[in-house]
């Protein structure tokens, strides 16, 4: 089927150079970048398994990951890799991680991530009281001082 408002057509020449420079960019980018030899749900320890082409393992509760918060022990086990090893997909949730950004400890969006950030600040413990009690005792935490940057720098 012939495409007649296909301007921009290429040469036979043009597109095996793209598609050489396309296999060395992947090639760079397997040497560079972490890539995963396989991925699992561990169900007695709860966490998604994900080991690397290098060695490592890497392993984080889905309760982190975006989309993976309410899924059930089947919706993890339905985990497979691109055929890279450079992102990881659960079909039945819809939901799909590049490798990368999970070392990087990006699981969703930004205001995903922010969300998970202030629930974790909202986390009581002993430790957080005891230094809380004891700032408290001190005075409390000291007011920031606002100098301008020209009395900063000519200070130092």
């Amino acid at each position: 089927m012939a495409f007649k408002n296909w301007t921009n057509l290429i040469s036979e020449e043009e597109l095996d150079a793209q598609i050489v420079k396309a296999k060395a960019a992947s090639k760079m980018a397997d040497a560079t970048e972490p890539r995963a030899a396989f991925v699992r749900f561990d169900q007695s320890s709860g966490l998604i398994v994900i080991a690397l082409k290098n060695g490592a393992f890497f392993s984080f509760p889905p309760n982190l990951m975006q989309g993976l918060e309410e899924a059930t022990s089947e919706d993890l086990n339905d985990v497979w890799l691109d055929a890279s090893g450079s992102s990881v997909h659960w079909a039945r949730l819809d939901v799909d991680f590049e490798i990368t950004g999970l070392v990087a400890g990006i699981f969703g969006t930004k205001a995903w991530m922010s969300e998970l950030g202030r629930k974790g600040g909202q986390a009581t413990s002993l430790a957080k009281s005891e230094a809380s009690r004891n700032n408290g005792k001190k005075g409390g935490r000291p007011k920031k001082s606002l100098q301008p940057i020209t009395s900063q720098i000519a200070s130092n």
